[in-house]
């Protein structure tokens, strides 16, 4: 199992509490496997917390503090860990996202939130939350372009996204927000700060009918895996769970058409948008 880097504790709340379990840990004499057992959960669990890709809960932070004699530490420091500015069913995957070094996604109803516009955003959670305030929306929103600025730099994470052609048909927001959608997508893609295959109708049946699912791989800490329904998530680090759902990520690569032939088909569907749009 890869060891948990040396996190700066003074970085966030999150690293102080990844710097200071292993510390403990490893003053206890105890390997991540070891602890995990005490606690009902895989090593794999205890080094992500290490590495501080996974957020630290109060029922375990009060476990940690009884099993490696920390009095209160844990129970008083994660509360703080704990504040996200993203919904609740999301934040632990959002977190993780921002340290992932590779993320793969398929997206089989709406484009990946890293790749949307302001305005997309806005029409997905104006359609989800019909009733809620305008300025709810907009922190919303604001919180979803806040992410997408791990694609600020030019080469890390890698970003592979495997998008159902039946997102980019959906008219979202209407033709003038699908376009400019669209567009964006082909930009990071001529940037070569994206890889995206599109999912055609004609390739029927697949491997992943059931629902979306994301990939994350970190430099120095387990995989992580998330599945995501309306209004609720979830974070995986089932080795045997991720294997199997990166073999499916794998079906649907070879199922979709290539790079070149993705980008050409987006290409043209925004156009068909724009063309539309001052028809």
């Amino acid at each position: 199992m890869p060891g948990s880097r040396d996190l700066d504790p003074s970085s966030s709340p999150r690293a102080l509490l990844g710097a200071e379990l292993r510390h403990a840990r490893e003053k206890a004499g105890l390997s991540q496997e070891e602890l995990g057992q005490r606690l009902f959960v895989s090593g794999s669990f205890i080094g992500q917390l290490e590495a501080g890709t996974r957020r630290l809960q109060a029922e375990y932070a009060r476990l940690l503090d009884e099993e490696l004699g920390a009095g209160d530490f844990f129970q008083r420091n994660c509360g703080a860990a704990a504040k996200s500015k993203y919904p609740e069913h999301f934040a632990e995957a959002a977190e993780a996202e921002a340290a992932a070094a590779e993320i793969r996604q398929f997206a089989p109803l709406l484009i990946p939130g890293l790749l949307q516009t302001p305005a997309y955003a806005r029409a997905v959670f104006r359609a989800y939350r019909p009733t809620a305030p305008e300025e709810v929306i907009e922190e919303l929103v604001t919180a979803r372009m806040d992410r997408a600025r791990i694609l600020d730099d030019p080469t890390s994470p890698l970003l592979w996204m495997v998008i159902d052609e039946a997102a980019l048909r959906r008219e979202t927001g209407g033709r003038e927000i699908m376009a400019g959608a669209l567009r964006h997508v082909t930009a990071l893609i001529h940037r070569n700060r994206i890889i995206v295959q599109v999912l055609p109708f004609g390739a029927g049946a697949h491997a992943s009918m059931e629902g979306s699912m994301k990939l994350m791989d970190f430099e120095d800490a387990p995989p992580l895996l998330y599945f995501e329904g309306v209004g609720t998530g979830r974070l995986e680090d089932d080795p045997a769970t991720v294997h199997h759902q990166r073999r499916t990520f794998q079906l649907l690569t070879a199922c979709a058409l290539s790079p070149g032939g993705s980008l050409a088909l987006i290409e043209d569907i925004a156009q068909d948008y724009g063309h539309e749009e001052h028809a």
